[in-house]
Parts: C-alpha cells; structure tokens; sequence
C-alpha cells in the first residue's frame, strides 16, 4: 500500500510533459512485484488448511446493528421518507441496546410498535436474507453470484483460447529457420 501511495503521490506531482522521473516508480513495482509473489506463494497451503467457523461467521454477519440499513430500505420501500425511516430503526437500535436485544430477538408485536409496516412485512433478519435481497446485475443474489462466476469463467476460458493461440504462434515464427 506504501508503494502505491508513493507512486500515486509521483505522479501527480509530475508535469503534463515531463516522464523522465518515472524511472523512480520501478522500484516500487519491483518491490510490490516480489511482495505479491511471496504472498501467492503461501496462498495454496493456507486455502487448503483454512478451516471455517460458519456459526461464528454468521453471527459476525449480522453483529452491531449492519441490517438496520436493510430495515430502513423496507420503510422507504413502502413509501416513508428515508430519513425518517432512518429515525425509526435509529430509535429501535437505541432501544435494542439497551436492552441487551438484537433484531431477531424482537417480536411480531414488538416490530408492529416499531412501525406498523413492519405489521406485515419483516427486514431481513439473517445475512443470507440480506444477501439475497439484491437480486440485481452485479448484487450479492446467489442468482446473480453465479452468473456472475459464469461470465468470469467464460472470460477465463477466453482468455486461455488466445493465450493458447499466441503460443502457438510464436513457436510457428521462433521455430523457423
């Protein structure tokens, strides 16, 4: 990250014309270079020894309040204000922490007194449901994570056709006489 600032930093301070001073950016590349190879290097062994806590991940996922946005957007969804939207849920999390709740700990009744939307319908009360929510090009959907992952992989797969092809090429050319 150093490297990258101190880059950045060089180059805003260069003349719109003048690009003999970046010769004093290889070093940082270089530098970020070796930095990233050392560290792919360690991934295989740490991916393939890593071990998941998904309990403890799911209740990190939804730890200090993150779905209140998710329970504001119900609101403003069925026409209040966002910022009074934001107010309500404010309020609920206030009350919520001192009385030692979270939002799924709350009730049906409770949740109604909240707002009466929330009467009838529920915010997302695990990080899947929040997830899911955003079913739209480029959300976090599983629909749209898998597509998502298709186009990537078609794009990988591309990628190597022409990498493939190059090779091919060039040993054709080197390997003339």
């Amino acid at each position: 990250f150093g490297n990258l600032m101190g880059t950045l930093a060089m180059m805003k301070g260069l003349p719109l014309t003048y690009n003999s001073d970046m010769q004093e950016d290889k070093e940082a590349l270089f530098e970020t270079f070796d930095t990233v190879a050392k560290a792919l290097a360690v991934y295989p062994g740490m991916i393939r020894t890593l071990t998941v806590n998904t309990d403890r991940m799911a209740a990190a996922a939804i730890a200090d309040f993150i779905l209140a946005t998710d329970a504001a957007d119900l609101l403003a969804k069925n026409g209040i204000p966002f910022r009074e939207a934001h107010e309500v849920i404010g309020s609920l999390v206030g009350k919520c922490t001192a009385e030692g709740k979270t939002f799924a700990d709350l009730t049906d009744a409770e949740w109604a007194e909240v707002h009466p939307v929330f009467a009838t319908q529920k915010p997302p009360l695990t990080a899947e449901a929040s997830v899911a929510l955003r079913d739209l090009p480029g959300g976090t959907a599983p629909r749209q994570v898998a597509l998502a992952l298709e186009l990537a992989s078609a794009a990988t797969e591309d990628a190597r056709a022409w990498i493939d092809r190059e090779r091919a090429v060039r040993e054709t050319v080197l390997s003339k006489p």
